[in-house]
């Protein structure tokens, strides 16, 4: 039976604090994100330094009244969430995009459950370009940047899936006239809208489509993950 003490959570990033400690940016459905200190966890008695890792559905308490907490307990809730390879890369991904977006001490309990269930997806070998353009699409909404996928940003019209459109960030698709540039298919954008699977061409769309939306709202630094996988 759950402790009602405890809250579901993972574990975003970690780095170590002074010899034996580590500091680490938990992920929560009730309280969003933030810092946690979790002292003596490289103590060789310590069997907890194999748990605090990224994708570890964990349940965890703490304690203090400043920004930075001090974990208390720690326990596992379920199964390690095993990536690897590629989708390693992209659970990375994930956990960057959260690092850079959320801001400290906002729950989105609906982020929670989508972060988590995209992780299993990751896992479970499915289409990981589907699974981002999903996730990103749901980060975006959480966070009140919602991406407008299926009506015209100047008359209001449905996107037509035969039209081709230019991408307005915070604004939506302007049919696209004689105006040079990067251009989205309407049936890229509906695809995405309906969580349907894209061809090549729409794949290729759908990524530079949420590259520039992200960037509008990340700044100029890059993403490492993105840099590591194309490097790998």
């Amino acid at each position: 039976m759950k402790n009602s003490s405890l809250h579901s959570a993972f574990i975003l990033h970690r780095r170590p604090y002074s010899n034996t400690s580590l500091l680490l940016e938990c992920f929560t459905a009730s309280f969003g994100r933030f810092p946690v200190i979790a002292k003596g966890i490289n103590n060789r008695r310590s069997g907890l330094n194999g748990l605090l890792q990224p994708f570890s559905p964990l349940l965890i308490d703490w304690r203090g009244k400043g920004e930075v907490k001090t974990l208390v307990t720690c326990e596992p809730d379920g199964s390690v969430i095993r990536l690897s390879k590629k989708a390693l890369y992209c659970g990375f991904y994930l956990n960057e995009l959260m690092m850079r977006l959320l801001e400290r001490l906002d729950p989105h309990v609906g982020l929670f459950e989508c972060y988590a269930e995209s992780l299993h997806k990751l896992a479970d070998g499915l289409d990981v370009e589907h699974v981002l353009r999903q996730y990103e699409l749901s980060l975006l909404t959480e966070l009140g940047y919602g991406v407008n996928l299926s009506l015209e940003a100047e008359t209001g019209e449905p996107v037509d899936p035969e039209k081709c459109y230019r991408y307005v960030v915070e604004h939506g698709p302007v049919l696209m006239s004689f105006e040079s540039g990067p251009s989205i298919s309407g049936s890229t954008l509906l695809a995405l809208e309906h969580d349907h699977q894209l061809d090549k061409k729409g794949r290729k769309e759908a990524r530079a489509l949420m590259r520039r939306v992200l960037a509008h709202y990340l700044g100029d630094k890059p993403i490492k993950s993105r840099e590591l996988f194309q490097v790998l």
